[in-house]
């Protein structure tokens, strides 16, 4: 059983992965309604949607490589601070550049949360149930995309202006930024107790230098697993609307297709970390990756209707390998060293979402977008080689004896 400073500290970093995700992906609903208001362009909509998730792919390495001298909570509290005044700035925004300036900065306050989160909660649950904590963890931000996307859309269907509930989002994030730093334990100051009193010691182990990988060839397959898994998912996200459209689902159906993917990606985020607890990671991995390939492919080969409603389905096995990637970094490196470790995750992450539709967007112009997804559908198994170079890696003994043991 985790203890309750464990839990407390799960339960906050959920709260502040709802707050952040939700803070992100509002901007999806926003855009139209800024545009509307401002009179923007599309070539401004796609630049201040881009420099938002620049912003977020450019900080998270930094932000982990930061929290080692900061302290990760500290820095997570600061990064939800700056998320909640650019929220202000932005229902204060008069134009094209004050809305540039403030989805930047809420996108650099947000970079911080996904690295620092996962170190907070890797550290709080050293062994076994982290990867349950964080697949709990993966899914409480796909609640938070469904509520602030929700209220908007509420509020201007009551005509209340967009405004108001940014606005209220931004002091919200005020709020949570107090609530973690009083509520998390500062994990620096432990680690660098726990260091020094490991110094002091007569059996204590040297001090790993540098990125302090255990294991680099496990490490570096893990995060190839997570590019491919990455680029699949942002690819199969932007288009399988276009795709159903394509194959007779009226256009009214094909709008729900995403929200249809993330509702079965937020079960897949918890149970595809529970289930990697009980079967392993590799399996998991392999589980979940071939019931992903499967479904894009079936999304192909169905009547238009019945790949509406499979789309749930697929989304548990598309969303879940994250839970099961992340769950696994704390096992292949040192946990003083684990914000960078977690920044180089998700940064590879956020570069494929930037990158995979562009190349998936060409691709579809040039093959069809029918074709394009069954190349989707048939490179997430690229994984599966990936799973075995990650599974031999971990079997070998140097510096693994504390990974192997938890990684089938």
């Amino acid at each position: 059983m985790p203890s309750a400073n464990a839990s407390r500290t799960l339960k906050t970093c959920c709260g502040a992965h709802i707050m952040h995700d939700g803070l992100s992906d509002v901007s999806y609903v926003l855009l139209p309604l800024l545009a509307q208001s401002f009179g923007l362009n599309l070539t401004q909509v796609g630049v201040i949607r881009t420099a938002h998730r620049v912003a977020m792919a450019t900080f998270q390495l930094p932000a982990g490589l930061i929290a080692e001298r900061f302290g990760e909570r500290n820095l997570l509290a600061l990064g939800t601070l700056l998320s909640g005044i650019a929220f202000i700035a932005l229902g204060a925004a008069s134009g094209f550049w004050m809305i540039l300036l403030a989805l930047f900065f809420a996108g650099m306050g947000s970079a911080v949360q996904h690295p620092l989160s996962s170190t907070i909660i890797s550290h709080a649950y050293p062994g076994e149930g982290r990867r349950t904590a964080l697949g709990t963890y993966n899914f409480a931000g796909d609640v938070g995309k469904f509520i602030f996307g929700g209220i908007v859309s509420l509020c201007v269907i009551a005509g209340i202006s967009w405004q108001v509930p940014v606005t209220g989002f931004g002091i919200a994030a005020l709020a949570t930024a107090v609530v973690v730093f009083m509520w998390i334990a500062n994990t620096h100051s432990r680690s660098s107790a726990d260091a020094a009193h490991a110094s002091n010691s007569t059996s204590a182990k040297p001090k790993i230098k540098g990125w302090g990988i255990r294991n680099k060839p496990a490490f570096a397959a893990l995060c190839m697993v997570d590019i491919v898994d990455s680029m699949t998912r942002t690819g199969f996200l932007t288009f399988i609307a276009f795709l159903l459209i394509a194959r007779g689902v009226p256009e009214g159906w094909a709008a729900l297709a995403v929200p249809l993917v993330l509702a079965g990606g937020m079960a897949g985020k918890y149970f595809c970390g529970v289930l990697a607890e009980k079967l392993g990671v590799i399996r998991t991995i392999v589980i979940t990756e071939i019931a992903t390939g499967a479904g894009i492919l079936a999304t192909l080969v169905l009547p238009g209707m019945a790949a509406f409603f499979l789309l749930p389905f697929v989304g548990v096995a598309l969303q879940g390998t994250s839970s099961v990637i992340y769950g696994t970094v704390g096992d292949l490196v040192e946990s003083d060293k684990l914000p960078r470790a977690f920044g180089v995750v998700y940064t590879a992450g956020a570069v494929c979402g930037i990158i995979a539709p562009i190349g998936y967007g060409l691709l579809g112009d040039a093959i069809g977008i029918e074709k394009t997804m069954a190349v989707a559908g048939v490179v997430v198994l690229l994984t599966l080689p990936l799973a075995m170079v990650l599974r031999a890696a971990i079997a070998q003994p140097v510096k693994t004896a504390a990974a192997a043991g938890s990684v089938k």
